[in-house]
């Protein structure tokens, strides 16, 4: 359930209220009476903790596997070009 901020338009109390999405809103102040009004909250940003976020938590098995066999072969080549570049110079 969301948290809405609310201001009231006679005092300018600013408060929250953690309501469903299907309630009404809230019509009066709790402290004065007077009518309120709903702000639009900014809301909430997603934070990404960790490495490989959308690899591990989101992919099948499958996709990991041909995920891992790309990141070898890739490595391999670039090994393979390194070891030809180090013979030429010799």
């Amino acid at each position: 359930m969301p948290t809405y901020d609310y201001k009231c338009k006679k005092c300018g109390n600013i408060f929250e209220v953690f309501q469903k999405i299907t309630d009404d809103p809230v019509k009066t102040c709790p402290e004065c009476g007077g009518e309120v009004y709903r702000l639009i909250s900014g809301g909430v940003g997603i934070i990404f903790k960790g490495n490989g976020f959308y690899v591990t938590d989101n992919k099948t098995n499958r996709y990991s596997e041909k995920s891992k066999s790309k990141t070898k072969n890739t490595s391999d080549s670039t090994n393979d070009k390194a070891k030809k570049s180090v013979k030429e110079k010799s």
